[in-house]
C-alpha cells in the first residue's frame, strides 16, 4: 500500500493557548498530492458502484418511497448520534415524535431528533436546487444544536475559538485541528474542492474524501462528526449517483469504529488516501446491499400482513386504514390514530383489537388508559444495528 511521506498531507502550526505552546494540524486542500493510487482498486469500485446503482434502482419499485426516507433518515440520524455517544434507540426516537405519549421526553432524544431536522433540512435545500455549500451546511449546523446539549456552541457558526479532540486541553490531545483564523480559508478549499471536477479521480474516493477532510478542519465546535457523514448521502445525490438519499453509512462506521478512527488518523500522520479509500469504498458496498435488503423486508412484511388483514372480510376496510397509518407511525395510541385519522375511537379500538388477534401489533404497557401499541415485526426490521449498550 502506497504512503505518503510524513509531512506531505499537513503541516503543523505552534500556536499558544492557556499559556502553554500547543501544535495545531493545518491538512492540505483536496486533491491529494501525489494523487491517489487506485492501484488494486478497481475491483472494489467496480463492486461498490453497482451495489449503488443496484440500490437507485430501488427508487422505481417501492411503492412508497417517502415512507422509506422517512425511516432511513431517522435509523441515520440514530446510528451518527450514537457514534458520538448518544444512548437512545429507534423506538425512543418515535415515542418522542409523538407528544401525547408520555415519558419520551429525554436528552439523548433530542438530539437525535435534532439531527433528523437537520438532515431534512438539507435534503429538501438540495431537492429545491441549492448548491451543497458552505451556507447550507451551516444552516445544518444550526438545527443540529438548536436545542439541547451543544446548544451554547456557537450553532451555525465556525468556531472562533481553538477546539481539541481527547485530553482536558490542546496541549495534552490526542488531536488538535487548525486554530479558528485558518478555518474560513480550509472550508473554502474544500468547497471549491466539492464543486470542481476531477477527471482523474473516481467519484466514489473523491465523495471518500470530503467528510474526513471536514472532520480534520473540525470547524465547529461540537457536532463535527455528525455533519461530516450526512455529507455523505447529499454529495451522492448533488452527483447524481443517487436520485434520492437511501445510503446511509453511519451502521458501518459505528461496526468499525476503531478502523473508522485509526484509517482517519493514518490520513494526517501519513497521507495514506489508499487505505482510507479502500475502506469507504466496501463500506459503501456493505450499506447499500443492506439497505436494498432491508427494503425489501419491510416490502415482504407488509404484503404478508396485507394478505392477512383482507381476511378479516368486513372488518378489513377500517383494520387496513389502521395498518397503513401504521407503517409510518409503528408506535401509536389510540386516541392519536382517532385524531389524525378522523376516526372514532372505538372504531380504532376495533381495528387495533383484531390486528392484535392477527400478531400484528403489541400493546406494551399492561394498562388499560393510555395505552401504547406496536408493530412489532416492523420495528425490529428497522433497530437491527442499533441496539445499545446497557446503561
Amino acid at each position: 500500500m502506497a504512503t505518503r511521506p510524513f509531512d506531505t498531507e499537513g503541516s503543523y502550526l505552534i500556536t499558544s493557548f492557556g499559556g502553554e505552546k500547543v501544535r495545531s494540524y493545518i491538512p492540505k486542500p483536496l486533491p491529494p498530492t501525489p494523487q491517489i493510487s487506485t492501484v488494486g482498486m478497481h475491483s472494489l469500485l467496480d463492486v461498490a458502484n453497482q451495489a449503488v446503482g443496484r440500490l437507485d434502482g430501488l427508487t422505481n419499485l417501492l411503492p412508497d418511497l417517502g415512507l422509506f426516507l422517512y425511516f432511513y433518515v431517522r435509523k441515520e440520524a440514530l446510528l451518527s448520534s450514537q457514534i458520538e455517544g448518544t444512548q437512545s434507540s429507534i423506538s425512543e426516537l418515535l415515542m418522542y415524535e409523538h407528544e401525547d405519549i408520555p415519558g419520551a421526553l429525554l436528552r439523548d432524544v433530542t438530539e437525535v431528533s435534532n439531527y433528523v431536522a437537520s438532515m431534512n433540512h438539507g435534503l429538501t435545500r438540495m431537492h429545491d436546487e441549492f448548491p451543497l455549500s458552505l451556507r447550507l451546511i451551516c444552516e445544518m449546523h444550526a438545527i443540529l444544536l438548536s436545542k439541547g446539549r451543544g446548544s451554547e456552541k456557537q450553532p451555525g457558526e465556525f468556531r472562533r475559538s481553538q477546539n481539541w479532540i481527547g485530553g482536558t486541553r490542546p496541549g495534552n490531545a490526542l488531536f488538535v485541528p487548525p486554530p479558528p483564523e485558518k478555518v474560513m480559508e480550509l472550508m473554502g478549499a474544500l468547497e471549491l474542492f466539492i464543486h470542481n471536477d476531477q477527471p482523474d479521480l473516481p467519484l466514489l474516493l473523491k465523495i471518500a474524501m470530503i467528510p474526513l477532510q471536514f472532520e480534520t478542519i473540525h470547524p465547529f465546535l461540537d457536532g463535527n462528526g455528525r455533519i461530516g457523514r450526512v455529507l455523505i448521502p447529499l454529495l451522492l445525490c448533488a452527483n447524481k449517483v443517487l436520485r434520492e438519499p437511501i445510503l446511509y453509512m453511519s451502521l458501518y462506521f459505528k461496526q468499525h469504529r476503531s478502523t473508522y478512527y485509526e484509517l482517519l488518523e493514518n490520513v494526517r500522520q501519513t497521507g495514506d488516501w489508499e487505505m482510507w479509500g479502500e475502506f469507504f469504498l466496501e463500506g459503501v458496498r456493505q450499506t447499500a446491499d443492506d439497505s436494498a435488503l432491508m427494503a425489501h423486508q419491510i416490502l415482504t412484511l407488509f404484503a404478508q400482513d396485507k394478505k392477512v388483514i383482507e381476511g378479516l372480510r368486513r372488518p378489513a376496510a377500517s383494520a387496513m386504514l389502521v395498518y397503513q397509518y401504521m407503517q409510518r407511525n409503528p408506535i401509536v395510541s389510540i386516541p392519536t390514530i382517532a385524531g389524525k385519522m378522523e376516526l372514532s375511537e372505538p372504531t380504532v379500538a376495533k381495528s387495533i383489537g383484531h390486528l392484535q388477534k392477527l400478531g400484528i401489533l403489541k400493546e406494551t404497557t399492561g394498562k388499560m388508559r393510555r395505552r401504547i401499541f406496536v408493530y412489532n415485526k416492523y420495528l425490529e426490521i428497522l433497530n437491527r444495528g442499533t441496539e445499545v449498550e446497557k446503561r
